[in-house]
């Protein structure tokens, strides 16, 4: 029998996609597990130790697949702040005004807040991490405050907002946005999604020019 004609069929080892799948679906679960503990507890009184043995493994296994508590709260953080940086990037690419476009992006920008990672983005403070993670923490921060002023700016251009402080209107818009973050419940009675519109459409009146 050639080497062709010989087979021991399917082979019982994972093969590379599926033990990328495997790492990726585990690195997942610890970071749902830190996230909600962070959020429930806050970050220096929920240990690693915590968090893996709410998974049923040991705090080797968290370092293994993501690192040290530093380094879990920046990727926990990165994920929320990479989810309002997409929200912006979706909002300025719908059609109709600048209000239109900024009514999207908070809309969005306030559902986000009330999910694990934008709950965790709010609730933590720059001083709870390490230099270059704080630096780096900021730095994205800044980058959505930036597209907010922007799509003010361009509702102010446009006349479909009125003259206003743009930093001021973001910060106001911002403020508020954030506070769901800390009272929120999932198990509520009005859905993140209702609740971010009824908010923002609150919010946007008094922006919006006034008619006569």
């Amino acid at each position: 029998m050639s080497d062709t004609e010989f087979s021991i069929g399917p082979s019982p080892f994972r093969s590379q996609k599926e033990r990328d799948e495997e790492r990726a679906q585990k690195r997942e679960a610890i970071l749902l597990a830190a996230v909600r503990m962070f959020n429930a507890r806050g970050f220096h009184a929920t240990s690693l130790d915590e968090v893996a043995a709410s998974l049923g493994v040991s705090k080797p296994t968290i370092y293994h697949y993501l690192g040290n508590k530093d380094q879990v709260l920046l990727e926990c953080l990165t994920r929320g702040l990479e989810r309002l940086q997409e929200a912006a990037s979706k909002a300025r690419a719908q059609p109709g005004t600048g209000l239109d476009r900024l009514q999207v992006f908070l809309r969005l920008y306030a559902e986000i807040n009330m999910t694990d990672f934008g709950r965790c983005v709010i609730r933590t403070d720059a001083s709870a991490l390490s230099p270059d993670s704080a630096e780096r923490f900021r730095s994205l921060k800044r980058q959505i405050d930036t597209a907010m002023r922007g799509l003010i700016a361009e509702g102010v251009a446009d006349g479909s907002i009125k003259q206003t402080d743009v930093r001021l209107a973001a910060f106001v818009l911002a403020g508020a946005l954030n506070w769901p973050a800390f009272w929120f419940r999932q198990d509520g009675d009005t859905p993140a999604a209702d609740l971010a519109e009824h908010m923002v459409d609150l919010l946007t009146t008094g922006i919006a020019p006034r008619s006569g």
